[in-house]
């Protein structure tokens, strides 16, 4: 199927192709990971800086692990979206799922990072685009998904592009909550984007133990909430919504493989830094010892 395929939308095929490239148990793996190493090292660097202890390892690793799954966020929704009259909605929610672990992997560093990104403009900046990126692309996504909801056509094989263009059998009766639920996840997701950029560009920065603690907390539960999504439909770990033609999306290759490898990246660079912390201490204490061996001798002299 080309990326820019014409969407099919006359009537429903039985089964639809797995997809592992957007649902596969390493892809899926990978963003659930990278979001609860990222939260708990965003509480560690919390807890320490309350206690008043040097985290500069762990804020390193921090800030590797959220911009790859920033980066990953955006690019796997614009996947989507490239795709979407091919793509069922059962792959095209999963994308949406993902992106909510993106953001809240992102918005949990930030709260722990703020002071690091003030710092430098152009990071601050940066990050500020790169979030309102992921945001929209998620309130894209988020708006094919209500629609899907609320014509019913959630579990069918149609591609996610067909909302716009058959008429549907409506949402069922148990379907209030998923809608009402999407909405909150939208308007949530911006109004976290608002308080964010206030938080990232305010001079006075008032409450900011409190918001801190429940703001990670907050980040906390909407991941583990998407995870949780994530593991009960998806093939690779629970029951899909609709029947697939294999069982693709269980099986592993380089794609898979090399989703899981980009989580060790940060931890390599952590080594390097760690490493040259060391030896930087090294040096240092041979230089104090070289001073105070010449000041010694020269006042015994």
């Amino acid at each position: 199927m080309g990326v820019f395929e014409e969407a099919k939308c006359a009537e429903a095929p039985a089964t639809t192709p797995s997809d592992a490239g957007v649902a596969g148990t390493g892809i899926l793996l990978s963003f659930m990971i990278t979001a609860f190493l990222a939260t708990i090292l965003s509480l560690s660097v919390i807890a320490s800086e309350f206690r008043g202890k040097s985290t500069n390892i762990r804020r390193k690793l921090l800030d590797g692990y959220s911009d790859s799954q920033l980066v990953q966020g955006i690019g796997i929704q614009s996947v989507g979206l490239a795709k979407m009259n091919t793509m069922v909605p059962y792959h095209f929610f999963l994308i949406w799922m993902l992106s909510l672990l993106s953001m809240a992997t992102h918005n949990a560093t930030l709260l722990a990072l703020v002071h690091d990104y003030r710092r430098d403009w152009v990071v601050r900046w940066l990050r500020q685009f790169l979030m309102f990126v992921n945001l929209a692309l998620s309130c894209v996504c988020g708006i094919f998904i209500l629609q899907a909801v609320a014509k019913g056509l959630d579990d069918q094989t149609l591609p996610i592009a067909c909302v716009w263009e058959v008429g549907g059998n409506g949402a069922p009766s148990n379907a209030g909550l998923s809608y009402v639920g999407t909405i909150v996840v939208i308007v949530g997701n911006c109004a976290v984007f608002a308080l964010a950029t206030w938080y990232l560009h305010s001079a006075r920065q008032r409450f900011f133990k409190i918001i801190q603690g429940v703001g990670i907390f907050l980040m906390a539960a909407i991941a583990i909430g998407a995870a949780v999504r994530i593991i009960l439909l998806s093939q690779a770990f629970g029951n899909p919504s609709v029947e697939l033609d294999d069982q693709g999306e269980k099986e592993w290759s380089f794609g898979q493989l090399l989703s899981m490898l980009l989580l060790v990246l940060p931890l390599v660079s952590v080594v390097e830094i760690y490493r040259g912390e060391m030896t930087l201490t090294s040096t240092v204490k041979e230089q104090r010892g070289r001073v105070l061996d010449n000041e010694m001798q020269t006042f015994l002299k």
